[in-house]
């Protein structure tokens, strides 16, 4: 049996006092998370929920949360994660696509929550004080439902930035597999503690983070919105030996003030994805906190990791690293035909990890899925040692004067210059060259310059000029407070606007 809730029952059996979810003073030990859970599915069978029925799960991360979450697996019906940042509309978007008879709610969206239920008809359950007595009251399930490996798990929704989001059908198989390997990819014992911060809606958070620590029996210490010096504290507090984060994050910890007051000695390795990681970040954080920084890659519907920097193989910086263990990747051209080393081309993928589908849309799938190839979307090469680069998103590449620019390079020089902490480079039509290049920057506290940011602009864009060829530097370079993210921390060049 496949039941990725099957994982919370095993480690409960080998150690059921050791601490699964950690919030502050909060603690589930295994044994209470495995009860928790039984609770969930007796909760479930309550409201009439039926196997395969989608239930939505609208929190942040929360000590709540994955009790509902292997609950619901528990039961047999399907987990449809949700981002709790979503308004009204676009949570009834979700709850009319998915089909969830029943949505377990954070108090703190409940006023988004309620008219998006009620338009529905969806049953609403809040994630508050009283849930506890509730789950107290709730008959127990004891046993985990039978899973075939090909059964629809969770259901992911993309972030839509090419139309509606369309939700990708990750399976047991899928989610188990992957957690497996990111257990073997990150050596995950007992005793790791890992980081919490990214969102368990979310593919990375779910798989690397909360699937992996409860399959190894480790703890999480979560973190329910980011902020780099609550980060700290929960790294010196909980002896933290697994950082995972998203590229703004590693940023953000490295120019945290007092950062060097804690103790951050516990962390021995950390993992990178969601976005490119710029190699001058890599190098700082290695080299300020001694721990070993590994970049991957993969996406929601990849359940997520098919490409990382492995500790045992070849690691070079600035790469996704080597195929990992189960997946099979490759590069193509326009026609779907491989292309030779160096060349760039359009990443594809395949193996155990890949979604069954987008729920509920064939054209969409069958544009995806091809031959058993997800296509990818990104744009990458692979040198002659067989590692990985992305090059950049296909969509997000700028044809300027019929030169094709990859924003990435542009954004790797602009994290050199001594004033930049986070950067952006988008493409903006033109009437002459069709596209032109411009930045969006947002700078370090302190930064020599910022009082002039005209000048300092100039200065920014004088640095690239200086080292890029000259149809690729930015002919337009913005200051802003801070670039605008996603909930994961991706920055999100799609929201940043340019005067």
């Amino acid at each position: 049996m496949t039941n990725l809730a099957t994982i919370v029952g095993a480690s409960a059996r080998r150690n059921p006092a050791a601490v699964a979810i950690k919030m502050d003073d909060i603690e589930i030990s295994y044994g209470a998370l495995e009860t928790l859970g039984s609770k969930v599915a007796g909760l479930l069978a309550a409201h009439g929920v039926k196997a395969g029925d989608r239930v939505a799960l609208i929190s942040p991360n929360i000590p709540q949360m994955p009790p509902i979450y292997y609950g619901i697996l528990r039961y047999g019906a399907v987990v449809v994660p949700l981002n709790p940042l979503l308004k009204s509309r676009e949570i009834e978007y979700h709850l009319t696509d998915s089909g969830a008879t029943l949505a377990f709610a954070w108090e703190g969206v409940m006023g988004e929550v309620q008219g998006a239920a009620a338009a529905t008809g969806t049953d609403v359950i809040p994630i508050n004080a009283d849930i506890m007595a509730l789950l107290a009251h709730s008959e127990a399930i004891t046993e985990v439902a039978a899973a075939q490996k090909d059964d629809t798990a969770v259901i992911l929704y993309t972030s839509g930035t090419t139309g509606k989001p369309k939700g990708a059908e990750l399976t047991h198989g899928n989610l188990l597999s992957n957690a497996e390997l990111s257990v073997s990819l990150f050596s995950i014992e007992a005793s790791d503690v890992l980081f919490g911060g990214l969102p368990f809606f979310h593919v990375f958070g779910q798989t690397c983070a909360l699937n992996a620590a409860v399959l190894g029996g480790a703890t999480v210490t979560i973190l329910p919105k980011f902020d780099p010096v609550k980060a700290l504290e929960i790294i010196q507090r909980d002896k933290v030996t697994i950082f995972e984060g998203v590229p703004t994050m590693y940023i953000a910890l490295l120019r945290a003030p007092g950062r060097e007051n804690y103790d951050v000695s516990s962390l021995r390795v950390a993992a990178s994805g969601g976005s490119a990681l710029p190699v001058e970040i890599l190098h700082e954080f290695e080299s300020r906190f001694e721990a070993t920084l590994l970049e991957g890659y993969g996406l929601s519907e990849t359940s997520p990791v098919i490409c990382f920097n492995q500790v045992d193989g070849i690691r070079k910086a600035g790469s996704i690293g080597t195929v990992v263990a189960g997946a099979e990747l490759k590069i193509v051209d326009d026609a779907g035909n491989d292309v030779e080393a160096g060349t760039v081309g359009e990443i594809v993928a395949s193996g155990g990890f890949i979604m069954k589908g987008y729920w509920q849309n064939p054209d969409a799938t069958a544009a995806a899925i091809k031959d058993g190839w997800f296509f990818t979307g990104d744009l990458g090469r692979k040198d002659e040692d067989g590692v990985f680069f992305i090059v950049d998103r296909k969509k997000d590449m700028i044809l300027r004067g019929g030169y094709n620019i990859y924003p990435r390079e542009v954004e790797e020089v602009l994290y050199e210059h001594p004033a930049v902490a986070e950067a952006a480079v988008i493409g903006r039509p033109d009437d002459v060259h069709g596209e032109e290049v411009c930045a969006a920057v947002a700078l370090r506290p302190g930064a020599v310059g910022a009082e002039d940011p005209e000048a300092l602009a100039a200065d920014i864009q004088e640095f690239v000029k200086a080292r890029v060829a000259a149809y690729k530097y930015p002919r337009k370079v913005i200051i802003l407070d801070a670039l605008p993210k996603g909930p994961t921390g991706k920055i999100l060049k799609r929201e940043i606007v340019v005067p």
